[in-house]
């Protein structure tokens, strides 16, 4: 599956109806964005049961700013509307599958308990 474009009018529709988002915000002007455009592309291709959305941050500098992104290209994944990874910098193919593991096999209800507010 090919990668979408998320802007703020879309990102809560996209999270509350898919089970795994993620998230690449860019820019055309940078270099490492550039670099990982075809991994990242890759990814979404070899993984089709994963939502893989990108965010131009020259466009949609609101989403951006409320997602805190101050470097880029930065990568968020989520699941189950649950930020689960937040990550500044390309990845190569290696890293980039690594993450997209580990979040598949996350035990989202085990993490919520772990980092619930009643408990601390």
């Amino acid at each position: 599956m090919a990668t979408i474009d998320l802007t703020q009018r879309s990102l809560a529709e996209t999270l509350e109806n898919n089970h795994i988002v993620f998230v690449d915000f860019w820019a055309a002007w940078c270099g490492p964005c550039r670099t990982f455009a075809p991994i990242y592309g890759a990814a979404a291709e070899r993984h089709p049961d994963i939502i893989f959305a990108k965010v131009d941050t020259e466009t949609e500098q609101a989403l951006a700013a409320a997602a805190n992104i101050t470097s880029i290209p930065t990568l968020m994944a989520f699941k189950d509307k649950t930020l689960v990874f937040f990550q500044p910098g390309a990845l190569n193919t290696a890293g980039l599958e690594e993450v997209i593991q580990a979040v598949k096999n996350l035990n989202i209800d085990t993490l919520r308990l772990e980092t619930s507010p009643e408990d601390h």
